[in-house]
């Protein structure tokens, strides 16, 4: 049975170990092969993530998916960084999902949803009434977004590794009600398990 509870600093390893996983899943053709292979490794990662989870902005969360006591998944969650130009007209005070990543021997089982209701659920509580996400134009993941609710709000390129890389944003808009429609799948999808 999937959960979803608060990450600690003691998930720093595997949330680290998510991060490299998902990455070399998910990237080997849309970021550089050389940051993959040669700069990309759990160990570095979860430094990173220690020193986050330790000195974490108390506006922004950090959420692991469990299966089995074992971290399957993370999201991180705040105040939006960027607010695409149309989008920033529509909205008063937008969230941003940061980062929401699954293993992929983990994903299509909920994890993800769970992860992103969750998130939302947090920004609400922060105040925030719309949230968006930044992600990989070519990204086959940008599907479950879209999935999910997510509307295309607009798009930029960011360096990378000294890659130019399209990014497109997706927008919910209307917090509340992205957040009951996750909630409601989730429900139903627990209710069809045996």
């Amino acid at each position: 049975m999937i959960g979803i509870r608060p990450a600690t600093a003691q998930d720093a390893f595997a949330i680290a170990h998510v991060h490299v996983e998902t990455w070399r899943a998910t990237y080997p053709t849309l970021l550089p092969q050389q940051y993959l292979v040669q700069n990309l490794n759990i160990e570095s990662r979860a430094i990173y993530w220690q020193r986050t989870l330790q000195m974490r902005d108390p506006n922004e969360a950090i959420l692991v998916a469990t299966d089995g006591g074992e971290v399957i998944g993370f999201a991180s969650v705040g105040r939006a960084r960027k607010v695409p130009p149309p989008a920033s007209a529509r909205v008063r005070s937008c969230g941003e999902v940061f980062t929401l990543y699954v293993l992929p021997d983990f994903q299509d089982r909920g994890a993800g949803r769970m992860l992103l209701a969750n998130g939302f659920a947090r920004l609400l509580e922060a105040g925030c009434d719309a949230a968006l996400l930044w992600v990989i134009a070519a990204n086959p993941s940008r599907f479950f977004y879209e999935a999910m609710g997510g509307q295309v709000a607009g798009s930029d390129v960011e360096k990378f590794a000294g890659a130019r890389i399209e990014e497109t944003c997706y927008l919910w808009p209307e917090l509340q009600r992205a957040t009951a429609m996750l909630a409601a799948r989730t429900d139903q999808r627990r209710r069809a398990q045996p």
